[in-house]
């Protein structure tokens, strides 16, 4: 792990950075004071880069490549809440704010560049700016607010529907996640979403 200005890549990062969908309104100071905070994360497709249950939470701002928000139950068995990848971000803010445990992993779908710090240390960065602050937790709030749409739909819709929803809602994702984990999203076998792919349903 590297700061972003000890990183070879900094200028990159920086631009990455400036292009963040929570942090691209900063001033060059506010942009400085965090930077300051931050370490550059390398992790391969299948890391996990937050375990559920975990109390030690960290807010991630993706620079290359997708994560998934995923919940195991004891049986082992996953879903997958959501995807994000470039210039989106990853966090357990309301589980911190609750202060109760991580209630989900996050996971590496392809091979990740993330900027990372502590949850602590964005929520007193957060505290310190309050216009970024109401921003991000909007931002917090309309995620929780997709995750839940999301849920309904697997119940609501038919399997094409669940399809066609996603590829309304985030097309530029659908030609770069595995099929089985973009089949497993929407509570579909790989092989289902193949044969509705073949016969021209989606």
């Amino acid at each position: 792990m590297l700061s972003v200005q000890n990183h070879p890549d900094r200028n990159v990062i920086r631009v990455q950075l400036g292009q963040n969908l929570v942090l691209k309104g900063m001033t060059s100071e506010q942009s400085a004071e965090l930077e300051s905070h931050l370490v550059i994360v390398d992790s391969q497709k299948g890391d996990t880069l937050l375990h559920q249950g975990a109390h030690e939470m960290e807010q991630y701002f993706i620079l290359e490549g997708i994560l998934k928000r995923v919940v195991t139950n004891q049986e082992a068995r996953e879903m997958i809440l959501r995807f994000a990848d470039e210039r989106d971000m990853e966090t357990s803010y309301a589980a911190w704010r609750l202060g109760t445990p991580t209630p989900y992993s996050t996971v590496c779908v392809t091979k990740v560049r993330v900027a990372k710090l502590p949850l602590t240390d964005w929520v007193a960065f957060l505290d310190r700016h309050d216009e970024i602050k109401q921003s991000f937790e909007y931002y917090v709030m309309r995620l929780m607010s997709e995750i839940m749409a999301h849920t309904i739909t697997l119940h609501l819709l038919d399997a094409p529907g669940r399809v066609k929803r996603f590829l309304r809602k985030h097309p530029e994702l659908f030609d770069r996640i595995p099929k089985k984990e973009l089949a497993s999203y929407m509570n579909l076998s790989a092989e289902t979403l193949s044969r509705l792919k073949q016969r021209g349903k989606i």
